[in-house]
């Protein structure tokens, strides 16, 4: 075999490492327990990992940008906290987009910094980022938990057609961020930053407010996350969506989006939120040591991070030999 054909055999077994992790899954944890199979249980694996789903395609964006937002459970953690705190007494339809709409400012605030201190690398500014609105939520509540209204607890157990309302919302958000991305001229100019701002900024993309507009993105659906999460389990205590940021983006990074920009999308960054939960709750269902869990999903932030390397190293080395054979 070629060393060309045995990159592009490699290419291929990366490129589809999720569908065959999945497969593997589904057969270990199906020769365990008889009721991991059923219906029921895959509903409740979707639904369950709705909230992780929804804030992995929001981080796609800005992944796709060749950024990182490490602040996505911290904003989590505020709009749910407000919410308890400040926000109880107005309907459903008034408060939820009051929380989203707070998201979306504290996305901006990412943004803003992001665009004005280029020299210093997003990780830094989401990572302040993080402990700053942590700190700000731990303050609110006082180290306490909070609990939500009786009516956002009934939307947590609301089903239209037969399907969660969690699911519904995102179904929701995957459809809409589907069109951005693979419809719109934002979604190309997304794509374009990521894989070369500087060539992008000679085309007449406006790569700051390009890159204002992934954060702003992803601070509004870290918000969303945080809803159908609260909304599911209807209190919040003082680590509610701590290092959520990890299966947020192993989650993207699995399912084929680049750490290094310009690659994937929201398909696969849902398939691997299923994926990671598919795991935790296989792990619940055969009665599995909770102190593995830790050790189970660090395992998995190892391999998409190691997938996600691999596969960029073959493609660049596909790349020089391309350009190579073109100039000869």
């Amino acid at each position: 075999m070629s060393g060309t054909a045995g990159r592009r055999l490699a290419l291929v077994v990366l490129q589809n490492a999720p569908l065959i992790a999945f497969v593997v899954v589904l057969v270990i944890f199906a020769s365990l327990s008889d009721r991991f199979l059923t219906l029921g249980n895959f509903t409740n694996i979707v639904t369950q990992s709705s909230h992780i789903a929804i804030m992995a395609i929001g981080i796609t964006f800005v992944l796709l940008t060749a950024g990182i937002d490490l602040s996505v459970g911290a904003v989590m953690y505020v709009g749910v906290a407000i919410l308890a705190l400040y926000l109880g007494d107005l309907p459903v339809v008034v408060s939820f987009p009051l929380v989203a709409l707070i998201g979306l400012a504290l996305g901006a605030v990412n943004g803003f910094f992001v665009v004005q201190m280029r020299g210093l690398h997003p990780f830094i500014i989401t990572l302040a980022m993080l402990f700053i609105l942590r700190g700000a939520a731990l303050w609110m509540t006082d180290t306490r938990m909070v609990f939500v209204a009786e009516p956002i607890m009934s939307l947590g157990r609301t089903s239209y057609l037969g399907v969660p309302w969690a699911i519904w919302m995102f179904a929701a958000v995957f459809a809409l961020a589907w069109i951005v991305l693979r419809e719109t001229p934002f979604g190309r100019q997304v794509y374009a930053v990521g894989q070369d701002p500087v060539a992008a900024g000679k085309a007449g993309i406006n790569v700051p407010l390009v890159l204002f507009a992934v954060y702003c993105i992803c601070g509004l659906c870290a918000a969303l996350g945080g809803l159908v999460s609260i909304a599911q389990v209807a209190a919040a205590s003082s680590t509610f969506g701590f290092q959520k940021e990890f299966p947020v983006i192993a989650a993207a990074v699995l399912g084929g989006t680049s750490l290094f920009g310009g690659r994937g999308g929201v398909i696969g960054t849902v398939f691997g939120a299923i994926l990671i939960q598919t795991v935790e709750n296989g792990l619940v269902m055969t009665n599995a040591n909770p102190y593995i869990y830790p050790l189970v999903t660090a395992t998995i932030i190892f391999l998409a991070v190691l997938i996600d390397s691999q596969r960029t190293r073959i493609l660049e080395a596909m790349g020089r030999r391309k350009i190579r054979v073109e100039e000869a």
